[in-house]
């Protein structure tokens, strides 16, 4: 019963050193793939939640109070300069020109009877003025008449697209009511809201005033085919948000955006000397970016890096790195903190190589 247990306790012990012997062995064998931080002119695209609106975009208003009469035109369509709209009926300002025409038709007959008789010395040159003044007069009201009964037909100022009818053939129209709106569409005008710093960046890179390219995602998640450029900037800081309003001019040939659609404008940003690693070698606590960088003594630390601005599959760190730093990239959730690693070290141009992202 002894030499049995004794033979047990030898299996036991040439057993657990073997595998000890293993683990070691493996360990030791276990290399870390390790690379640097690299510095290199780069662009990175940033987005900004955009508002659409139409070059120009305005209210058609009833000029005159009457009955709508006739509407020419239906929502949704398109028309040319010009084109009669809405009829409202003209009945009374057609009577009022007439009434206004016979008054001129009168006071141009008392002017010249007048100018005759102060030709020949029988009236004083006064009474020629008062009579003058009486046919511009009546000549004025006739002008206005005519005018009231053209605000009767309202007809398109610019080529647009109509939108909604607000009322109905027969409606009692007072003056000034809103009958629909006309967007033109030809050209659009994109809002986007930039952050004081960012624009700060902007206006330093841009100081020669040359145009600025952008492109607009659209709600669909698809890119707009045609670019845009940036025609302004505001002039004052919202002081709430601290943000500046730009305006970016986007060609529009098919009619495909609409005044009032939403997107994000795309715009791209210079980095000059940008310190960039890979994203996969960081790890986030607490929403901060860490990453592992080896000593000397082939030990990890970790240490904290600040991100300045994010691409697919890079960072770009303000602080926390140099270009000498060595930095794990491959298993940072088989180390810790303090452990001395075996590993093998890659170049910064093969890493970024075989990512699916180039930097320009």
């Amino acid at each position: 019963m002894r030499k049995i247990l004794m033979i047990m306790g030898l299996c036991a012990l040439f057993c657990s050193t073997g595998c000890k012997s293993e683990q070691e062995k493996k360990e030791a064998e276990t290399k870390f793939l390790v690379t640097s931080p690299i510095e290199k002119d780069t662009i990175i695209t940033k987005d900004y939640v955009a508002q659409i609106n139409s070059i120009r975009n305005i209210e058609i208003r009833a000029q005159e109070k009457g009955y709508l009469q006739k509407i020419y035109v239906d929502e949704g369509e398109k028309v040319k300069e010009g084109q009669l709209l809405f009829q409202i009926t003209p009945t009374l300002y057609q009577a009022e020109l007439q009434k206004a025409k016979a008054e001129a038709d009168f006071a141009e007959i008392e002017y010249q009877n007048t100018k005759k008789l102060a030709d020949n010395d029988v009236v004083a040159p006064n009474e020629l003025a008062m009579a003058k003044a009486q046919y511009d007069k009546a000549k004025a009201e006739l002008a206005l008449a005519q005018v009231h009964l053209n605000f009767t037909e309202i007809r398109a100022p610019f080529d647009g697209i109509v939108d909604r009818l607000h009322l109905k053939l027969g409606s009692l129209v007072e003056e000034g009511e809103l009958l629909t709106t006309l967007s033109d569409n030809s050209k659009m005008w994109v809002y986007y809201n930039v952050p004081e710093a960012e624009y700060l960046d902007y206006a330093a890179t841009n100081s020669k005033k040359e145009d600025t390219q952008v492109d607009l995602l659209m709600a669909n998640n698809k890119e707009y085919d045609q670019h845009g450029v940036v025609e302004t900037i505001e002039g004052e800081f919202n002081n709430e948000t601290g943000n500046i309003a730009f305006r970016a001019a986007f060609d529009n040939p098919n009619a495909l955006l609409r005044h009032g659609e939403t997107g994000s404008i795309l715009m791209k940003i210079p980095l000059d000397n940008a310190l960039l690693i890979p994203q996969k070698a960081t790890f986030e606590i607490l929403d901060k970016h860490y990453v592992f960088v080896i000593g000397k003594d082939n030990v990890v630390h970790q240490q904290e890096v600040s991100v300045g601005a994010e691409m697919p599959h890079l960072f770009a760190v303000e602080k926390g790195l140099t270009q000498n730093d060595k930095i794990l990239l491959e298993g940072i959730r088989m180390v810790k903190d303090n452990e001395k690693i075996n590993y093998e070290f890659e170049k910064p141009e093969k890493v970024l190589a075989g990512l699916d992202m180039y930097a320009e």
